[in-house]
């Protein structure tokens, strides 16, 4: 097994933000990875820090503009002679009908909420977050041995809620669609199955109309959650797509047996996909003191959760994401990783 981070992954620190009519703090914050490595190290797991692969594999999902928006948006903010704030934050979104003249007018067009902001060193986390998730896909690529058939990679900030030209819900590159289409080069089927709280708007809108990677997500229902406009059953794709996206949309207030049934559907539906890999974004955000949790999953939950995908049988690259509850990440990833490594 493989495990993988970066010291980059702690640099964004996003700021109090202004949501739904009162003043946040940020729960994405850098402390996150501070109690998640303590798993593997309390495991003896090794982890290996990230090479850089560089940006091709981001441009080949993502807009070009909107990358260049993530990497250079911050200091355009602060050219700007009126103060703006200390991050790049709109209250403006018009993604069309935009052609993004000035700082302000792009922020409005690739920041699609309030809950992706931009600070001074953002850019540097979100680029090695891409790139830790990168180092797994290149080495199941590349790598023959067996090693390389279960890897798992710390993705911070998260990705899966992040669009083709748009941030939004703490994601900014979609780490999930990245290295999904990367490894195209040498796979002929992907599956992404998630399982954060959250259903990824991004990933659904990125392969909806293909039926090369399937997507299926296990989350809570839509209707006023967040990402509140996606996540419904009807959702199957479109064109050669169709069929291809598969929702598992749970009521709020979910136990722990019926998430589990939840992610049986989903793991049955790749399993009739037959998949060369399986991506799997991890949510700790289901964990049921955690602040976003609609549902009651408990420490013991992620072990079994993972011996679940691990009896899928395929190669597994594992992206953590989701998980605001400080006091408990240490435990449930050393639960999700223990169900990974027991033999």
């Amino acid at each position: 097994m493989k495990i993988y981070s970066h010291d980059n992954l702690s640099l964004h620190r996003p700021l109090p933000y202004f949501s739904y009519g009162k003043m946040h703090e940020p729960l994405e914050v850098p402390e996150r990875m501070t109690e998640l490595l303590k798993a593997p190290a309390a495991l003896g797991l090794t982890v290996t820090t990230a090479k850089d692969i560089d940006m091709a594999p981001i441009l080949a999902v993502h807009d070009s503009g909107y990358v260049d928006f993530l990497q250079h948006g911050y200091e355009e903010w602060m050219e700007v002679d009126e103060d703006l704030g200390a991050q790049v934050q709109t209250g403006i979104y018009v993604p069309y009908d935009n052609p993004g003249l000035g700082i302000m007018a792009k922020a409005a067009k690739y920041q699609a909420d309030d809950s992706a902001p931009i600070s001074e060193h953002s850019w540097t986390s979100i680029y090695w977050s891409a790139q830790t998730a990168l180092n797994a896909a290149e080495a199941l690529l590349n790598d023959k041995s067996a090693q390389s058939n279960t890897q798992l990679c710390f993705s911070r900030p998260p990705g899966h809620h992040a669009r083709k030209s748009a941030a939004g819900g703490f994601c900014y590159l979609n780490n999930a669609a990245i290295i999904a289409e990367h490894l195209r080069q040498k796979y002929q089927k992907i599956a992404i199955i998630d399982t954060d709280m959250h259903h990824g708007q991004g990933i659904q809108e990125i392969f909806y109309e293909r039926k090369d990677v399937l997507y299926t997500s296990v989350h809570g229902s839509p209707i006023n959650f967040y990402p509140a406009v996606t996540g419904h059953e009807f959702e199957t794709g479109a064109g050669e797509g169709e069929g291809y996206n598969i929702n598992f949309p749970m009521p709020h207030g979910t136990s722990e047996a019926w998430f589990f049934d939840y992610v049986d559907k989903s793991i049955e539906t790749v399993k009739q996909f037959e998949p060369d890999v399986v991506i799997h974004v991890l949510g700790f955000d289901v964990y049921e003191e955690d602040p976003e949790a609609k549902c009651q999953v408990s420490t013991q939950g992620f072990k079994t959760l993972a011996q679940k995908l691990k009896a899928l049988n395929k190669p597994l690259i594992v992206l953590v994401e989701g998980g605001y509850y400080l006091p408990k990440l240490n435990d449930n990833l050393q639960a999700f990783l223990s169900g990974l490594v027991e033999h």
